[in-house]
């Protein structure tokens, strides 16, 4: 079997109550109510594009919804996912798996039953996700246990746990380089196989938790949730070499490489929105004003529209997924 080159982490010291429409970057379109309870807080999104299918872990609420895109209707409500905060899909074995922060599992997910078929012990508050294609092989990060737990998809169990000195946040693969990052929130940034290659500190950003790559440029883009910076990191020199504000709260971050847009959710009420003018230039456009507790958000990259749940309205419970899309500098 192909050996993974290099799983690098990032380490760091290295994760308003009215809406507004339509502002410069972006416009609601639709909103999805779901099945709730309302109120309660969501976590990580992905986009199964085989199907048309997002898939949005509810955290609080214990379960995780698959919603057609082509239609905008819940196709199903997978129970059994206690706490889920990562998913991630497996195209080839038409599966996705969650983080289970409240029981320490990895849960196993078939699309074509839509139900959990497997669980996998972890250490402690599975959180963020990443899945190495042609490794067959998905990375965890363990927030709370320290640690990065290695899936062999094929036979859904767990082959090796790398430890560290620091809680771990986002993981991402990079296709281009072969190598999957990964957040070391308490430290600066490390490198690794199945064994760590590399560390690499990632200068003022502090509590760097969030994650989203441009492998064409070797970029890594991290949302700094300890001082509220978006962060830009050369691969290639190992350094970072731009730092941009962001509103409190920073979390989930995303790029859409069509429009060369950076998304950022944060929790305080507003999504960031950035362009990249070229691999060493980047500009804020908008703080894109949003409900209170939006936290994360998807890019599905064909339409471009963005995804993101609200657990609150003008302070009052809900449970729905709101749909933007793109407006202004494309």
């Amino acid at each position: 079997m192909m050996q993974i080159r290099a799983v690098v982490s990032f380490l760091a010291a290295y994760v308003l109550l009215g809406v507004v429409a339509q502002g410069q970057t972006l416009r609601r379109v639709a909103a999805i109510e779901l099945p709730g309870p309302g109120g309660k807080r969501f976590d990580y999104l992905t986009i199964d594009p085989d199907d048309d299918y997002l898939i949005s872990a509810h955290l609080a609420a214990d379960q995780t919804y698959v919603i057609d895109l082509a239609t905008n209707k819940v196709v199903a409500t997978v129970t059994d996912t206690p706490g889920a905060e990562g998913v991630e899909y497996v195209p080839e074995l038409k599966k996705f798996y969650t983080s289970n922060a409240h029981d320490n599992t990895i849960g196993v997910v078939d699309l074509r039953q839509m139900k959990v078929v497997k669980k996998l012990k972890t250490e402690a508050k599975p959180d963020g996700s990443a899945y190495a294609v042609p490794f067959h092989k998905l990375y965890v990060s363990d927030e709370r246990g320290k640690a990065e737990a290695v899936v062999d998809v094929t036979k859904d169990e767990i082959v090796k746990t790398l430890h560290f000195e620091s809680e771990t946040g986002m993981p991402q693969y990079d296709p281009v380089a072969r190598k999957v990052y990964v957040n070391l929130e308490d430290q600066d940034i490390f490198a690794a196989t199945d064994n760590v290659v590399g560390r690499y500190p990632v200068g003022k950003c502090k509590g760097n938790h969030g994650m989203a790559l441009d492998p064409e440029h070797h970029r890594a883009f991290l949302s700094c949730e300890g001082n509220e910076l978006m962060t830009v990191f050369d691969l290639d020199k190992k350094t970072a070499i731009a730092f941009l504000s962001l509103p409190g709260g920073p979390d989930v971050i995303k790029f859409d490489p069509g429009l060369r847009r950076i998304y950022v959710a944060c929790y305080s009420g507003a999504i960031a929105v950035f362009h990249q003018d070229d691999a060493d230039h980047y500009r804020k456009l908008e703080d894109f004003r949003v409900q209170h507790a939006v936290h994360t958000v998807a890019v599905d990259l064909k339409t471009h529209k963005l995804y993101t749940p609200e657990q609150e309205e003008d302070g009052k419970p809900v449970a729905r997924m709101v749909v933007y899309e793109v407006v202004g500098d494309r």
